[in-house]
């Protein structure tokens, strides 16, 4: 990696390489539409991607990039070998989800999912046209390679444990060995047109929590003659919450949300337990262990000042996911040479998840924000909404994007 150790110039050579890639993302743009579109009618869950993943599959194969033997049941992983005299031994990696969500769509556009129940309601159908844009791409231009381009269409992001970590077992990186990995999300937030980078901690680790709080039923007129869980419950929710504001670090982002809870099913009736669930998400690894340990510590102890019994499951998540600096470095000149300054923007941490998170446990890469957000943004056009409706001009931008940072990646490891 000493090659991507200084920032990249922009030379009147890489200026003209990245105006026609802009002008190839430009003429595929109605058939990165159909694609998108193609998956967006037909979304399937996690580890269920089969049609996506013969789509996939056919689409590489049509320009001649012939698919690895399979890692996992779905998702399809490929090398785009480049032709360039000085390419040999470099390799870029380029990553798109393709699984959705178990979200029933409620958009009245021409192509609305086919699925009950089932949406791409988190941009993961863009993500897949993208990279098969940029294929495209990448796959007319490979003289100019210098080196080869891995494409990494992954499984069940939105399912813990990810699909990233069970590829990575199955020997993702003991037969491929990438100098660098990218990837990008879609976000309703960013104009279409533009991205925003972050340099280190970017996304949060996130783990689940279920809750079982178990006492003793009774009539609602007699609650003395009960244990009730309700109440004990009701404590619990309030006094998890002085761990972010008493325990974590003022400096230190940290979020414990309890999102559901269930017990009882009558007005007069103190039911014999409650379920609750929720999630936990730090940035580093250290508050993440201590904010367990405490969490556990509280739940216990008020279960026993209410005389009820608690049962605490903690269900570990992605890790949180940290860019790269100096390849996210070399990420914003790449951007603000295919995009201008303009349209390069500083993203903050975020406290959402991603299991690209494992892949830069691996190897060193960064992870952006690609805009998809509409001039006139409407309400309900936000991520995991049953209303998302990404601007599609975005695939153009995604899609060149994509192929002119694997080629200006490829140039500098080469030397140029």
């Amino acid at each position: 990696m000493n090659a991507v150790n200084h920032l990249f110039m922009n030379t009147d050579y890489s200026s003209g390489f990245a105006r026609r890639i802009r002008e190839r993302a430009s003429e595929i743009f109605p058939e990165t539409v159909s694609l998108r579109r193609e998956i967006h009618l037909h979304p399937e869950l996690s580890y269920e991607e089969v049609k996506t993943t013969a789509l996939i599959d056919g689409y590489l194969r049509s320009l001649g990039i012939e698919p690895e033997p399979p890692f996992l049941e779905t998702g399809v992983v490929a090398l785009l070998r480049g032709e360039g005299k000085r390419g040999s031994g470099n390799l870029v990696a380029l990553r798109a989800d393709i699984d959705a969500l178990p979200v029933t769509e409620e958009n009245s556009h021409a192509f609305c999912s086919l699925e009950p129940g089932k949406m791409h309601a988190c941009g993961h159908d863009m993500h897949t046209a993208m990279l098969l844009g940029a294929a495209r791409i990448l796959s007319g231009m490979k003289d100019e390679l210098h080196g080869d381009v891995l494409l990494i269409f992954q499984p069940a992001e939105e399912k813990t444990p990810g699909g990233a970590k069970p590829l990575i077992e199955a020997g993702l990186f003991r037969r491929f060995n990438p100098a660098v990995i990218i990837g990008q999300h879609c976000f309703p937030n960013v104009p279409a047109g533009k991205v925003a980078l972050c340099k280190g901690s970017f996304m949060a680790a996130t783990d689940e929590l279920y809750f079982t709080i178990s006492g003793q039923g009774g009539h609602a007129s007699a609650p003395h003659k009960a244990a009730d869980p309700v109440l004990a419950a009701a404590h619990i929710i309030t006094a998890v919450q002085h761990l972010v504001s008493r325990v974590a670090p003022p400096h230190e982002p940290a979020v414990v949300s309890i999102a559901s809870i269930h017990g009882g099913n009558a007005p007069n009736v103190i039911p014999g337990k409650v379920s609750m669930s929720g999630t936990m998400r730090t940035m580093n690894e250290e508050l993440r262990t201590l904010l367990k340990d405490r969490l556990r510590q509280t739940v216990m102890h008020v279960a026993e000042a209410f005389g009820v019994q608690a049962e605490l499951e903690i269900r570990n998540g992605y890790p949180a996911l940290v860019n790269d600096p100096q390849v996210t470095l070399q990420a914003v000149a790449a951007c603000t040479e295919y995009l201008g300054s303009g349209n390069v923007l500083q993203s903050e941490p975020l406290m959402t998840a991603e299991d690209f998170a494992y892949y830069l446990l691996e190897r060193p890469g960064t992870f952006w924000q690609i805009g998809t957000g509409t001039p006139e943004q409407e309400k309900g056009n936000t991520l995991h909404s049953p209303t998302f409706n990404p601007e599609e001009r975005a695939l153009e931008t995604g899609s060149g994007l994509l192929a002119y940072s694997a080629w200006r990646f490829l140039d500098l490891l080469s030397g140029r």
